[in-house]
């Protein structure tokens, strides 16, 4: 028997509603936690990769300019016999900020010279971070000026300047290195051809606490030498410390190998000056530890580890942290061989 009424369509009930309504928004929770957890470990992942190369970066930029550390270009000073009346050796470690030629004359012979824990600090050096260490590297361009590709000259700065004439070698001028271009007078082989020039330069390492003025990123940092003064260059950021132990030849004569490592050659041994000064000069490798943080925080994350950078002066493990905040940091490590220090034959 056929219904009175027809039967009517009937819609969802509030109940079923409220229902699907749960399961969509329990779903669409899930799906913003797995984005928002993908998210935070790709970010994890970017600041990870960046510290890495960042430290890998610092490590091969202090690096190379310690392996070309004392290049003088064709001026080979060792090659005449003790004591090598070529070079004047400084009675006393030189200002390492000092742009005058007189003193960068008789800074030749330190091809690399620091400061421990950032002590005596040079006056060149802004905004040094507390407790690192500051590295000083002399040598000339590997460039020659007016050659295809190289810098060229450029008025105020300091150039050397190798003579080849036997000639002036027998009179004593094996070299000249001078800002005045005037002064740069030498010849080749021939000795009448004029030498080629190089740019002299002077390297000083320091990390400094900001990269940009009050933006609390630690970065390593290099002063150059210029025209009659030092232009800062950040060079890495991130760089929390620098920690340096330099291997010296104390052997008699040198043979190239490194006897004892210390982290402060002007203080090894209770040196006096003129002895802190070979101990520099006969530095032939260098240990780099490089301290490197992410440059933004990890949510929910404390720095709790201490870090080990090298040996202090003592000869203790030297440790830095715990930090206690939200950078998460990693230790890189190096040794670099001064080439042309562990090759060169000096008392």
């Amino acid at each position: 028997m056929r219904p009175d009424h027809p039967t009517r369509p009937r819609g969802y009930s509030i109940i079923e509603l409220m229902v699907a309504m749960t399961i969509g928004l329990i779903i669409l929770a899930a799906l913003v936690t797995l984005f928002a957890g993908n998210s935070r470990e790709r970010g994890e992942i970017e600041r990870a990769n960046q510290q890495t190369e960042n430290g890998r970066y610092a490590l091969q930029i202090i690096g190379d300019d310690l392996r070309g550390a004392g290049y003088l270009a064709s001026f080979k000073p060792g090659t005449v016999a003790y004591p090598n009346p070529q070079l004047t050796i400084p009675a006393a470690l030189p200002n390492a900020c000092a742009s005058d030629v007189p003193t960068l004359n008789s800074a030749v012979a330190l091809a690399i010279q620091g400061y421990d824990n950032g002590a005596n600090a040079p006056a060149c050096v802004a905004d040094l971070r507390a407790g690192t260490d500051i590295l000083v590297v002399r040598r000339a361009s590997t460039c020659a000026v007016g050659a295809a590709g190289c810098d060229p000259q450029v008025a105020g700065d300091v150039y050397l300047q190798p003579s080849g004439c036997t000639t002036e070698f027998n009179a004593g001028t094996y070299y000249a290195l001078d800002s005045n271009a005037g002064n740069l007078k030498l010849h080749q082989k021939d000795c009448a051809t004029a030498a080629l020039i190089y740019q002299f330069r002077t390297h000083i390492y320091f990390v400094a606490n900001n990269d940009k003025p009050g933006d609390g990123i630690p970065t390593l940092k290099r002063a150059e030498l210029g025209a009659g003064a030092f232009n800062i260059v950040p060079l890495v950021e991130g760089v929390d410390n620098l920690q340096l132990e330099y291997g010296l030849d104390t052997t008699v004569p040198t043979t190239g190998s490194p006897a004892v490592y210390t982290a402060d050659p002007s203080g090894y041994n209770g040196c006096a000056p003129a002895t802190c000064v070979s101990y520099w000069r006969n530095a032939v490798t260098a240990k780099i530890n490089v301290l490197t943080r992410n440059l933004t925080p990890t949510q929910g994350y404390t720095d709790t580890k201490t870090y080990a950078l090298g040996l202090t002066a003592a000869g203790a493990v030297n440790t830095v942290g715990p930090f206690n905040d939200g950078y998460k940091r990693h230790v890189y490590y190096s040794v670099a061989l001064l080439y042309n220090l562990a090759g060169r034959n000096s008392p």
